[in-house]
């Protein structure tokens, strides 16, 4: 795919969805820190019904220390991998408090030695708090790139670099963004609906699924 084609598909989902952003709900810098780690393998959805309670009693990296980790749990336990999830982000609230004065990091480095942070989850919080434009990999945008034909690669390191090339500026912050949602309604891992993709003339894919269901 060239730039133009590229330039052209993030045309048509801008004029659709100007402003695209998280399906997280969040209402501060740290909370959505910690629903990004929680997202891991889960759905928005069932993320935001775990933070729901979980924010009502604690929303600060003080406040989810002295929650303890066995109350975290049980707070986070409908969520896959809650165990790790809440030793990661005990650790993580240690962290911030000890070396971040309890604020959210605004360099990727810094963002990628909280434990439950890596690349993706740090380019997340870099995007949607700090604003830089920067494209954050996960399976929807991972899928949804090579099926399409936007970027390819084995690796969602290489679908970044891949995508950052061919992107046209102007359309880089909110990138990501327009991707997750066009895998997460549009172009699903299953029974993708082509029939009324705003972008299937565009698509590179080799297999179109243009029948009704």
């Amino acid at each position: 795919m060239n730039k133009i084609k590229a330039g052209n598909i993030f045309k048509i989902f801008t004029e659709s969805n100007p402003e695209p952003t998280t399906e997280l709900i969040f209402n501060s810098n740290f909370e959505l820190l910690i629903s990004v780690i929680l997202s891991a393998q889960a759905t928005d959805k069932s993320v935001n019904h775990a933070t729901h309670s979980l924010f009502q009693i604690a929303n600060t990296p003080e406040q989810i220390i002295e929650l303890g980790i066995t109350k975290l749990k049980d707070n986070i336990k409908t969520i896959g991998l809650f165990n790790n999830k809440a030793k990661n982000i005990i650790l993580t609230c240690n962290t911030l408090i000890k070396k971040f004065n309890s604020q959210v990091p605004h360099q990727r480095e810094s963002l990628e030695e909280l434990p439950g942070v890596g690349r993706k989850t740090a380019n997340v919080i870099l995007n949607t708090v700090f604003g830089k434009p920067v494209i954050a990999v996960d399976t929807h945008v991972f899928r949804v790139s090579n099926r399409i034909g936007l970027a390819k690669g084995d690796k969602p390191l290489d679908i970044e670099k891949g995508l950052t090339k061919i992107i046209p500026e102007e359309y880089l912050f909110n990138a990501h963004h327009h991707l997750i949602l066009h895998g997460r309604y549009t172009c699903r891992a299953r029974q993708p609906l082509c029939y009324e993709c705003k972008i299937n003339k565009l698509c590179e894919s080799k297999e179109k699924y243009n029948d009704k269901k």
